[in-house]
């Protein structure tokens, strides 16, 4: 049996999460994510005191608590989100913290421009739901500074037979909550950007957190993957290095600032 996923369209998936905004703490508990995930993301920005950081598809501010920690107050987190809902949430978060160097933006992050070059980069359970992911990945990447940091964090399905059983399910559970898509490969687009790419997995493979760092030398297009591997990589030690596998170019291309490796034959 084939299953496929259906993309959502903008104002479908703002009215969706709208009305998840009261009760989005649950999905944490429902979907049995990790604690302390979130927290783990946020390091691998290694943010600074003074630095500012962008939150793709903030929600209700979820890691701002981290975040904020991170920069202090001399800082400036910046969060997008399409819902209007969830904002509100951000923003009495923010507002019962007193946390002063917040700033919000109500658009699709396809739209949104930094005030200022951004240190670093979180998509944090939103990469899945943005069907235009790609096109977003481009045009926020174009803001990071050379030298920052791009953290992904989110769920995926296991290898093997594990993840062919949950399938059906995953699809299921995100048609009818969340929205993301379950057949999307983030950790794939942006180990094909950064340098010193490293990914680690949670939860018997149910959750990862992938982070690297935006090439000083950085060029309109990425390199190859043979180009790659004769880099320079982190001498550190990486809980997974995935090896490339390479896949078919969507249709939401990154064509012109990044050339996507088509599947090896």
């Amino acid at each position: 049996m084939a299953y496929q996923w259906v993309d959502c369209d903008r104002d479908f998936i703002s009215q969706r999460y709208d009305r998840l905004a009261d009760i989005i703490a649950l999905f944490d508990w429902i979907f049995c994510i990790p604690p302390g995930l979130r927290r783990r993301a946020v390091e691998c920005l290694t943010l600074r005191r003074g630095d500012c950081v962008l939150d793709v598809g903030c929600g209700s501010g979820r890691n701002f608590p981290f975040l904020r920690k991170a920069i202090g107050s001399t800082g400036r987190i910046y969060g997008v989100d399409l819902s209007a809902r969830m904002l509100r949430k951000a923003r009495e978060l923010g507002d019962r913290h007193h946390w002063t160097n917040i700033h919000l933006t109500e658009d699709d992050v396809v739209n949104y421009v930094a005030p200022e070059p951004l240190d670093g980069v979180l998509f944090s359970f939103s990469y899945n739901t943005m069907p235009h992911h790609l096109t977003v990945l481009r045009r926020i990447w174009q803001q990071l500074r050379l030298g920052g940091r791009l953290v992904i964090v989110d769920s995926k399905l296991p290898g093997g037979l594990g993840g062919k059983i949950l399938l059906p399910i995953s699809l299921w559970m995100m048609r009818h909550t969340l929205l993301g898509n379950p057949y999307i490969r983030p950790w794939e687009h942006h180990a094909e950007l950064v340098d010193n790419f490293q990914m680690e997995e949670f939860l018997f493979a149910s959750y990862y957190v992938c982070r690297g760092v935006k090439p000083v030398e950085s060029l309109p297009a990425v390199r190859a993957p043979s180009q790659r591997r004769q880099a320079h990589r982190d001498p550190r030690p990486t809980q997974l290095s995935p090896r490339w596998r390479g896949y078919k170019e969507p249709h939401d291309s990154l064509a012109g600032a990044i050339r996507l490796p088509r599947r090896h034959r």
